[in-house]
């Protein structure tokens, strides 16, 4: 029988409980677009309806590891979200604004 994650956790030394939410945040931070997708309980097929296109091309964009910043944004814009580019240093992040306001040609 599966164990309840609480009664697990209240187990869990205080170091490893914070080691187990740090985890837990960093994956909710990297996620995979099929993986965003599912966690905000979409399918494909309603992201496709929602993009007018097949689902199949909901499927192939998932899996690219190269697309314009446009199909990106159109991509999260159907999930509800807003795209948003930084540039990242150690001293600090850049908001990069030159891609808010991006428009499609016919």
């Amino acid at each position: 029988m599966a164990k309840s994650f609480k009664k697990l956790q209240a187990k869990m030394s205080p170091a490893a409980r914070v080691r187990s939410e740090a985890k837990a945040q960093k994956m909710i931070e990297e996620m995979a677009l099929d993986e965003l997708r599912a966690a905000r309980d979409l399918t494909q097929e309603h992201l496709s309806k929602i993009l007018g296109v097949r689902q199949a091309a909901v499927s192939k964009l998932e899996r690219r590891t190269d697309m314009y910043i446009s199909t990106l944004a159109d991509f999260i814009k159907a999930m509800g979200g807003r795209l948003e580019i930084r540039a990242i240093f150690p001293d600090g992040n850049v908001r990069i604004k030159q891609f808010g306001k991006l428009v499609k040609t016919a």
